[in-house]
């Protein structure tokens, strides 16, 4: 199955199988058989010429899911060993019925040792699942050390073992997996914060389970390439620049002419039909001669910043603009025209450092650091939780917030966050961000949407870098996102 595009929480998946069970009237049992079934499925498709492979089982369903997928294969010509963490007598329900059923097939569970890893082609993880709870247990986190050892490829079943379902994040040891088949509903951990590190290639099933809109409200959506297109439709012919928005950034104080020069030329890149950057008189030169159809004001005095916040549909500021007196006073200034406007980088700090009232009409685009320094906690605190991280920073800035990261998240009160799965470490260098926002300014300039603008711009930014780092991802410049974002706006 294509991957769905609602995320749940371990909690609402739970709650899922219990309405499979209770109101729909399908036996735990038959979605632990469908579980392995899918399981298989996937696993032959991926390794088709894979004959031996090695389940790891641990005591709970997601054992039970291992002991069914292993009977399976067994039943299909496949060389299966069974390798028990833990003591199969004690599972129960489900589990230990499809252990019972594994056992009547012929087949013989052996207790963990990390040297029989190697009777296998493949290692199947149904350690844990989403079963865990807190640090990884020592025996456990033995068998997970050893299959990330071992030197096979390793296929998790529903979550990689040691993997926060919710967070993403590892709860001491994790097994890495080279691909992921989960269950009913696609996991939010799977996507966010580390768990694309951990799970590989993610794969969905959903046993034939659908969920109820109504009682299943997503934890997350995944955001789509369709949302380009209904946010930059199709441009009538006798379109001038005047329908694509005036958009005024603000920025590139005292040696930082670079920074609002990338913001511009990605507000240009994505359509926005004009676009003008205020910054310090002396970095004028260098960004008007790189980037000439960028106009260029110098910030000399309030009146000229006045003037061209009454010219403009949308107001970015943030880029290279420093914690002067002169760049605060650029902020108050922005934020007191009370047009739409992208909040990034150092006007991010200088809100952290004096906060003002929340507004509803601002996007917000901070790296985990500057979310940070807006909460008042570490960045660890931020990385731990992000999903956690996003809602606090929307109780108290209000808004659009976009939480930068790999798996950057996008939110809004009343609105399912989004998460992007596109990007790469390659973008991880000085000036992308920049390029986003400008990318969310120039959408917004156009769609007037400050949901869609962020998420779309998000989108094309990550796909941009995508594109860039098509020869490797080492190198990858934030002027080569620029140019790539003309290509991801028109698909």
């Amino acid at each position: 199955m294509a991957l769905p595009i609602a995320l749940y929480s371990s909690a609402q998946v739970r709650a899922l199988d219990a309405h499979a069970i209770e109101a729909l009237g399908i036996p735990g049992y038959t979605l632990m058989k469908r579980a392995g079934e899918a399981a298989l499925r996937q696993l032959r498709g991926r390794y088709p010429l894979a004959h031996r492979i090695v389940v790891v089982c641990g005591g709970g369903n997601n054992g039970g899911d291992g002991y069914v997928l292993a009977r399976f294969a067994q039943a299909a010509g496949l060389t299966v060993s069974v390798l028990a963490v833990s003591d199969p007598g004690k599972l129960r329900g489900e589990a230990r019925q499809a252990f019972e059923d594994f056992r009547a097939s012929g087949g013989r569970p052996r207790a963990f040792a990390a040297a029989l890893l190697a009777e296998g082609e493949i290692v199947v993880d149904a350690l844990l699942g989403t079963g865990v709870k807190g640090p990884v247990r020592e025996a456990t986190a033995a068998a997970i050390h050893a299959m990330n050892r071992c030197g096979r490829p390793v296929f998790a079943l529903d979550v990689p073992s040691g993997l926060d379902a919710d967070a993403g994040v590892p709860l001491g040891e994790a097994v890495r997996a080279d691909c992921t088949v989960t269950f009913v509903g696609l996991k939010t951990g799977l996507l966010v914060g580390d768990g694309p590190e951990y799970t590989g290639t993610v794969f969905f099933d959903d046993l034939e389970v659908e969920a109820s809109p109504g009682e299943f409200a997503p934890r997350l959506t995944r955001i789509v390439q369709s949302e380009i297109h209904a946010a930059l439709p199709r441009r009538p012919r006798a379109a001038h620049k005047g329908d694509f928005g005036r958009v005024l950034i603000v920025g590139s104080g005292t040696g930082m002419p670079g920074a609002t020069r990338l913001a511009g030329e990605a507000c240009l890149r994505v359509g926005a039909g004009l676009t003008t950057v205020a910054v310090a008189p002396e970095n004028v030169a260098a960004i008007a001669s790189g980037r000439p159809e960028l106009i260029c004001l110098a910030l000399t005095e309030p009146r000229v910043l006045t003037e061209a916040l009454a010219r403009a549909d949308v107001v970015a500021i943030g880029p290279g603009l420093g914690r002067s007196p002169w760049a605060r006073a650029a902020l108050d200034t922005v934020l007191a025209a009370d047009k739409p406007v992208v909040v990034d980088a150092d006007a991010l700090n200088l809100l952290a450092d004096s906060p003002v009232r929340p507004r509803d009409d601002w996007i917000l685009t901070p790296h985990p650091g500057e979310a940070g320094r807006l909460l008042g906690v570490t960045i660890q605190d931020i990385q731990q939780d992000r999903l956690a991280a996003l809602d606090a920073l929307l109780a108290r800035y209000h808004g659009t917030i976009v939480l930068k990261g790999a798996g950057t998240l996008v939110g809004a009160t009343g609105r399912t966050p989004g998460v992007c799965e596109r990007g790469n470490p390659g973008m991880a260098s000085a000036g992308t961000g920049d390029v986003l926002t400008g990318a969310v300014a120039g959408i917004l300039a156009q769609c007037r949407d400050p949901w869609a603008a962020a998420r779309v711009g998000v989108l094309v930014h990550a796909m941009a870098g995508d594109a860039a780092a098509r020869a490797g991802e080492r190198g990858v410049l934030a002027s080569d996102l620029a140019r790539e974002l003309h290509h991801t706006v028109n698909l």
